[in-house]
């Protein structure tokens, strides 16, 4: 994500509060062109790293994208609506492993 451009990444461990996944990724692009270029990227590393296809659901133009890694998800935000959904407040007692600016 980093490379692409991607803004405020945070990776957040919630094994510990969670059922469904254990850690989750959550980042800004500031645009639709970057929430797509984004996702198209993980979708890349997922499959030739990976050999996993993954599918993002969601649109860009809603500001706000997930792919689901089943131990990692991904959420690609808008800064509007990561800061109307305030994940990172939702999940706080999960633990704060990487943010980066």
């Amino acid at each position: 994500m980093e490379e692409k451009k991607a803004e405020k990444i945070v990776l957040l461990d919630i094994q510990a509060v969670s059922t469904f996944t254990s850690y989750f990724i959550i980042c800004n692009g500031t645009s639709d062109r970057m929430l797509d270029a984004l996702s198209s990227s993980l979708r890349e590393f997922a499959k030739s790293d990976f050999k996993q296809p993954i599918t993002v659901e969601g649109d860009s133009r809603t500001g706000w994208m997930i792919a689901d890694l089943e131990d990692v998800v991904v959420h690609f935000f808008s800064p509007d609506q990561r800061k109307y959904y305030s994940l990172e407040q939702l999940w706080d007692k999960g633990k704060r492993l990487v943010s980066l600016q």
